[in-house]
């Protein structure tokens, strides 16, 4: 089916056209229409001057709509999980395990096998957050599930079928050469829950890490003879940084002194969604542990953060207000940097012909009125 969306601010990935509008058919965007470009016969949609930009692409989502993934790590959950975030113009995800049991990570693994024969809307494949970290950086992960990396667990990162894979470990805490190999099988592997040392993940890097996970959180802070994990993450400039923008996990002035040190285009933003995104409720279980959800955190008993209570448009919104970033900029960050992360820049992350119809309808205080995935 063809549709024609008329009359809005069209942001295409580079800039922002005003009064454009868009054809789009089977899944795909065919044309943009310049103002008073003919429609012919193809019913339109207007969309009275709100911004279309590219959906949102988020690579770590613990769960949404009252879910947790790493409880029940199926298709339906995975669903379910999805059909929150779309709420809040995500387009597109990454399910994010974290760290639990073998069990558990198999399940997850066919579960993202499963779904993606089914065609569901907005998977895009998983992430592993764990178990393979740094016992002192655990922040509010199981500290029972966190053990050494195996062959066993190398291959399962590495199966056929799982789309866009993205591996959170501890470089510390893996032999030489284990970053080499999954990066070789296609695997992306992102630093976090670390305490590497500057040299460490200088080596990391040289065997293809290919970024950082929550840059600042669960990683030693960065000093002045002690650049560490945080200096290397900012000084190199190939890898990319996924951030969480919630006036809560960092603070805007550390996180916009990071934009401006880190390479233009290698910063990500990332919800690190719980829950109660999209859900409801004032609490939920977390390995046998209670999240309390207040003022916008999601915290432990001794007030450790865990995971946030953030959506993917209201990351956009804080990346303007409070890190003082340009509009182009901030929606970027929400859907071309991801795009390119993940290796999917060819068909996601701009509006342009051939591209993927992932779209989002923004008003003019960004909020979603609408999101397509695969113009639907």
């Amino acid at each position: 089916m063809t549709q024609l969306l008329t009359n809005a601010r069209i942001f295409t990935g580079d800039e922002i056209l005003q009064g454009w509008g868009l054809r789009l058919a089977d899944g795909l965007v065919q044309e943009l229409l310049a103002p008073g470009a003919s429609a012919g016969d193809t019913a339109m949609t207007d969309l009275g001057g709100d911004l279309l930009a590219p959906g949102f692409i988020d690579c770590q989502v613990n769960g949404g709509g009252g879910i947790l993934f790493t409880d029940q790590p199926d298709v339906a959950t995975i669903s379910a999980i999805a059909t929150a975030h779309r709420k809040f113009g995500t387009t597109g995800l990454l399910p994010t395990l974290i760290s639990t049991d073998w069990e558990s990570m198999t399940a997850a693994a066919a579960a993202v096998q499963t779904a993606r024969k089914q065609g569901l809307a907005g998977l895009l494949g998983l992430h592993f957050e764990g178990p393979y970290l740094n016992p002192e950086r655990k922040g509010a992960h199981d500290g029972a599930q966190i053990r050494p990396l195996d062959n066993t667990a190398l291959d399962l990162f590495a199966s056929a079928d799982l789309g866009s894979v993205v591996v959170t470990l501890a470089p510390e805490m893996v032999p030489p050469g284990t970053i080499r190999r999954l990066a070789d099988a296609g695997v992306r592997i992102c630093a976090g829950h670390s305490a590497a040392s500057h040299d460490q993940i200088t080596a990391a890097l040289g065997e293809g890490l290919a970024g950082f996970t929550h840059l600042f959180n669960a990683m030693p802070a960065m000093a002045s003879r002690q650049p560490g994990i945080v200096g290397a993450a900012l000084a190199d400039r190939n890898s990319y940084c996924g951030i969480i923008a919630d006036g809560h996990h960092v603070h805007p002035t550390t996180l916009r002194v990071a934009l401006a040190a880190k390479t233009a285009g290698r910063m990500l933003l990332v919800t690190d969604a719980m829950p109660s995104v999209g859900g409801s409720g004032d609490s939920f279980q977390l390995a046998g542990r209670t999240v309390n959800v207040s003022d916008g955190r999601c915290t432990l008993a001794d007030g450790t953060l865990a995971g946030s209570n953030l959506d993917m448009a209201t990351a956009v919104r804080n990346t303007v207000n409070l890190l003082e970033q340009t509009l182009e900029e901030a929606l970027r960050m929400a859907s071309l940097y991801p795009a390119e992360f993940l290796g999917l820049a060819h068909e996601r992350g701009r509006i342009a012909p051939g591209y993927r119809a992932d779209l989002v309808q923004l008003d003019d205080d960004l909020n979603v009125r609408r999101t397509w995935i695969g113009g639907e």
